[in-house]
């Protein structure tokens, strides 16, 4: 393939598939990440300014130990879900690509 030139990265940019590329990801990212901070920023916080934590869960396991484990468990599960959505957003960048070539 060509080098990509200004016009061509203008085409690229305004094509449906980039557009809906473009969408599909920020409907995915914005939340998962807002979901993210709000999950890992809540240990320091609730420890910090709070004892909600400091309850038992089980014999001297304290709720702040669960919470650091679920923050392991969260970071794995956002891992996996990233890694089947990927699938989709490739799927769409093969497309766009394929659209450029056949407008060369």
């Amino acid at each position: 393939m060509r080098d990509i030139n200004e016009s061509d990265y203008s085409k690229i940019v305004q094509s449906q598939t980039f557009q809906e590329l473009l969408s599909a990801k920020k409907k995915f990212i914005v939340p998962v990440t807002i979901f993210f901070f709000c999950f890992y920023f809540a240990l320091p916080i609730l420890t910090s300014y709070t004892n909600v934590l400091n309850n038992t869960f089980i014999g001297s396991i304290t709720w702040a130990w669960v919470f650091a484990f679920l923050q392991f468990v969260m970071t794995w599960g956002l891992c996996m879900l990233y890694s089947r959505k990927a699938a989709r957003f490739d799927e769409l960048a093969e497309k766009v690509v394929q659209e450029r070539g056949k407008g060369s």
